[in-house]
């Protein structure tokens, strides 16, 4: 039977250090709630605001596939494999960080934030050699429509991961309407709206709430103002 599970902006942990502000879709640091732990194989969904100059130091991570969308301004990426790389609105990255890896995320621009989501997703294969992949994408792609930005293919379009899922961004006027077919039997879909607001299954969705919908092989999208959607199309086992 088909079910849905809405997680409003306003109910996501939240933490202030300062120099970052982060909002947390799921338990994550100090933040913990026994009925938000994970939606399927994804366990991490933040939405951070990094100040100017500041950011995570070097730290570690192993078993997890990481994907990193900037939403504004850019990150300094450097890692323990030599990658050295800056990633900002319209890039995507991914790491897998597998037997493990080490790495920093710094803000390089003195006078401006960088917000970004990051998103950690359990793999479907444990210590994996760990991989490094960002690409540029051309946003035209994305209007009134949906972009594919990841899926488990090395071949087809974005970047890849060790996991069936298959993440796209769209963008949209104000009374678009689609169609969005899931991508593998067994897969759920948690939306997370970027900005805007939509009606997404049913379910009126605003600027940073999210909604995971499980057993459902397709559902609508009707943009009810102009808005910007992220979808993660994601194994629940």
């Amino acid at each position: 039977m088909a079910s849905t599970v809405i997680h409003r902006a306003d109910t996501r942990g939240h933490a202030d250090h300062g120099w970052l502000k982060a909002n947390h879709t799921f338990s994550f640091a100090g933040y913990h709630d026994p009925s938000r732990v994970h939606f399927g194989v994804l366990r991490v969904l933040n939405d951070d605001t990094v100040e100017g100059g500041r950011g995570f130091g070097m730290h570690p991570h192993d078993n997890m596939e990481i994907i990193t969308i900037p939403l504004e301004g850019d990150l300094q990426h450097k890692d323990s494999m030599g990658n050295s790389e800056v990633i900002r609105h319209g890039d995507v990255q991914v790491m897998s960080a597998g037997t493990g890896i080490l790495h920093s995320e710094i803000n390089p621009n003195p006078d401006r934030q960088v917000k970004l989501l990051q998103i950690w997703l359990f793999p479907k294969k444990k210590n994996v050699e760990p991989r490094y992949g960002q690409m540029t994408l051309d946003l035209k792609d994305r209007h009134n429509k949906l972009q594919q930005i990841v899926s488990p293919d090395p071949d087809d379009e974005g970047l890849w991961i060790h996991q069936d899922a298959w993440f796209h961004i769209g963008k949209f006027e104000k009374g678009q309407k689609l169609t969005y077919d899931v991508r593998r039997n067994g897969n759920g879909v948690y939306a997370f709206m970027i900005d805007g607001s939509a009606t997404i299954a049913g379910e009126t969705l605003g600027r940073r709430d999210g909604m995971g919908i499980t057993d459902m092989n397709a559902f609508e999208i009707t943009a009810d103002t102009d808005c910007e959607i992220l979808l993660m199309d994601v194994p629940m086992n």
